[in-house]
């Protein structure tokens, strides 16, 4: 009789942790419309090729996520989580709450021969700790039919810029929106002029610690801002406003043009604009003859080290990035996908991200993702308080220099 129970209970043990393995549990941080639907279907399309595994899917806030995560990679992690590769995955990689996926990268026939662009911002200490499924371009997004209304072309350079913001001021229209309540649009601005301004190269010192924000180099990136915000050539009360509120206005045809990455497009159209309203130019010259690098965040599955489920996480970080499945959900996102293999969408937005990011001499993550993060939280709000009050410019510099040396001490 006791060696039936045992046996007995050897095999609810078993089913129990057999059903338990079976339960894969995922978080994902974006519940806009059209990227929720998509990776809703990434999600699905994996449970109809794998229906023992039951996939327990929750989508956070995007702000909030940025919050939360610190938490539950400590005491309750998932199996997946969606974060960003660069520096903003240091922290997690340097405090072992990442799981080294490099034997991913190195057996799985399409990490190992399709994502070598993207490897590097993937990769830290030597290993890689994610998988991409989706990068895009940043750039000038404008109202195409503005522009021709008021016979304004696309500025290539600076002054061009400037002149067409004169001018659309002076017809009753700001020339760019914003909305910086969470800062992150300010660095994308502050991101262009200083690629734009410096360089490359000095982007990546900056954000690096090498390079102080009282350096005249960084002086000359603001000196350019201010031509911007001095004549008040950005919209009102951006501070309040999320960058979704501050498509209104562009959509409203009351703004003209919008610092923003390609993932605004679906939001610009689920407000009421068409594909012929809308255009898109790359951020002009500023210093001429400068090597023309690009914002192109990424975006990435992790696996956290205290997951409970990593085997059937690995099968779904494998399954992301088929290249068919890049290809559909990139297409539905209207971005571009990290697999060299999958097929890029015919849009024209698509097409104009794919022929810019090609082209360029460096790709960049973001502000707030190539900077530690104490760093980048006090850099943009530096750089939305420079926009409100410009007068305030030393104090701001001179604040971010005590806040890099604490950092990068």
């Amino acid at each position: 009789m006791n060696k039936v129970f045992a046996s007995l209970a050897t095999a609810a043990s078993l089913f129990a942790s057999s059903a338990f393995a079976g339960d894969l549990v995922i978080i994902y941080d974006d519940p806009n419309p059209g990227p929720k639907a998509a990776f809703e279907k990434v999600v699905a399309d994996f449970s109809a090729a794998n229906p023992d595994i039951n996939v327990d899917l929750s989508i956070n806030d995007r702000e909030a996520h940025k919050t939360a995560i610190r938490n539950f990679l400590s005491a309750d992690a998932p199996d997946v989580t969606a974060w960003y590769p660069g520096n903003r995955m240091g922290p997690f990689v340097d405090a072992g709450q990442f799981e080294d996926i490099s034997d991913l990268w190195a057996s799985d026939p399409n990490l190992s021969t399709s994502f070598e662009a993207i490897k590097p911002t993937m990769s830290r200490d030597g290993k890689q700790w994610g998988v991409p499924y989706s990068y895009y371009q940043w750039g000038m997004y404008y109202r195409k039919d503005i522009f021709d209304k008021m016979g304004i072309a696309e500025p290539k350079t600076w002054d061009e810029l400037l002149a067409a913001c004169e001018k659309l001021k002076a017809a009753g229209i700001t020339p760019i929106t914003i909305g910086t309540k969470y800062l992150w649009t300010a660095a994308g601005v502050f991101d262009y002029l200083n690629l734009r301004t410096n360089g490359y190269d000095v982007h990546n010192d900056l954000t690096a610690g090498k390079i102080k924000y009282t350096d005249d180099r960084i002086r000359a990136t603001f000196a350019k801002w201010e031509e911007l915000v001095r004549p008040g050539y950005f919209v009102e009360n951006h501070a309040s406003m999320s960058w979704q509120d501050a498509i209104a206005p562009f959509a409203k045809g009351e703004a003209a043009m919008y610092v923003m990455g390609n993932f605004a497009v679906g939001a610009m159209k689920d407000a009421g604009l068409t594909n012929d309203q809308i255009d898109f130019f790359q951020f002009p010259e500023i210093t001429p003859g400068m090597p023309r690098a690009e914002e192109a965040p990424a975006d990435a599955l992790f696996i956290p080290s205290g997951a409970k489920n990593k085997a059937d996480a690995r099968k779904f970080l494998a399954f992301v990035a088929r290249p068919d499945v890049q290809s559909e959900w990139n297409k539905a996102i209207g971005q571009l996908p990290p697999n060299s293999k999958a097929e890029v969408g015919s849009d024209k937005f698509i097409q104009e991200g794919m022929q810019t990011v090609s082209t360029a001499a460096g790709l960049a993550q973001f502000y707030d993702r190539d900077a530690p993060a104490e760093m980048a939280k006090a850099g943009m709000e530096g750089f939305q308080e420079f926009m409100i009050k410009p007068d305030r410019l030393d104090a701001i510099l001179k604040r971010l220099d005590k806040v890099q040396g604490k950092v990068y001490k």
